[in-house]
């Protein structure tokens, strides 16, 4: 096997790297998913500071990375414990990212996380971390002129001229194109394609003639297709019975990688089960999931068995080997085959319930 062999793996849809996420992450397609599971700041592996306060500077290249290659469709999702994400949180937003919600694994009193001498520590056992949902901030615009996606669209109608209210005439509505796709305040709702393509249409038909075309990138003769205007945010499916509260026990069992009968190979192994739920929550089947802190790539897996595509990497040489004999013992389930079956039917679920 060569060098190269030995530090790339491939199966399954899946690409498994050895080594800096950013000596490959050029060559992987753009994501509609990230996440984002690296250092917390509590000295768990080799190269994870000892403090939350160092966790800003190690993590802003990355995440300047992520973010030059994400798309207004991406979701980057970040764990971390809670007091580790605060002082990330900064920076993810600095590099363009905009808070969504912070959900909360609660493992069960059966899993403390390190040390519980609560008379000493003189704080509660902690049994949980966080897993904080991003999506892009999106601009639309020349670099001099980008404006937020809620002002450009506003600004768009202005340049026509016509009254505001009109714009509920075109949708067929009574208010609710003015007091939701027009709104200047936080207010704002993100039009559905088929309301963006109706307020579009009429724009270009009933708008001054001298600032046509309407509701088009400025080196663009022709307004975004509803097509393309539904790609100006990300995907979200809200399972029915899903809250921010994640009641999951810590990984246990077959599931559980381990070196020996009684030590576990990584001590923060994440649950299948929740990365699933955050893929589908975000992507839909033949996505392109981005694992840039791997681990043992349980990322990688949980993408496999949902029918996405994953790009994976991890720079400590025993977890990648590990993570490759993982997804070469995987085996696919019948639920990854028939995913793509159902993705239309979601796909008109999402746009009529925006």
């Amino acid at each position: 096997m060569s060098h190269e062999q030995k530090r790339r793996t491939s199966r399954h849809n899946v690409v498994l790297h050895c080594g800096d996420f950013r000596e490959v992450c050029d060559s992987w397609p753009a994501p509609t998913v990230i996440v984002v599971d690296g250092p917390y700041g509590v000295g768990g592996f080799p190269g994870d500071p000892y403090s939350h306060a160092e966790l800003p500077a190690w993590y802003e290249p990355h995440i300047a990375e992520m973010s030059a290659r994400a798309t207004p469709e991406t979701t980057l999702w970040f764990w971390n414990t809670e007091v580790g994400w605060a002082t990330v949180h900064p920076v993810l937003e600095r590099l363009g990212w905009e808070y969504r919600s912070c959900h909360i694994w609660d493992k069960g009193v059966g899993h403390i996380a390190g040390n519980a001498n609560s008379k000493t520590l003189r704080k509660f056992p902690v049994v949980t971390e966080v897993c904080v949902q991003y999506v892009r901030r999106v601009s639309i615009g020349a670099n001099g002129s980008a404006q937020p996606l809620r002002d450009w669209f506003r600004n768009e109608w202005m340049r026509t001229g016509l009254p505001l209210y009109v714009a509920n005439r075109a949708c067929g509505v009574k208010n609710a194109a003015t007091r939701k796709y027009l709104t200047k305040d936080h207010l704002f709702y993100f039009p559905p394609p088929e309301a963006y393509e109706s307020i579009a249409r009429y724009a270009n038909r009933h708008g001054q003639a001298a600032g046509r075309p309407y509701y088009s990138a400025p080196d663009r003769d022709r307004p975004y297709s509803p097509e393309e205007w539904a790609r100006m945010r990300a995907k979200f499916y809200c399972e029915v019975g899903v809250t921010n509260v994640w009641r999951e026990p810590a990984v246990r069992g077959a599931e559980r990688r381990k070196k020996t009968a009684h030590k576990c190979i990584h001590m923060n192994q994440k649950p299948l089960r929740l990365l699933e739920l955050i893929l589908r929550a975000s992507s839909d089947p033949g996505d392109v999931v981005w694992e840039p802190f791997g681990g043992l790539c349980s990322t990688a897996i949980a993408a496999a068995s949902t029918g996405r595509r994953c790009y994976s990497a991890e720079i400590l040489p025993e977890y990648f080997a590990e993570a490759s004999r993982r997804l070469a013992e995987y085996v696919p389930q019948s639920k990854a085959r028939s995913a793509d079956a159902i993705a239309p039917a979601r796909e008109t679920a999402r746009h009529r319930s925006a």
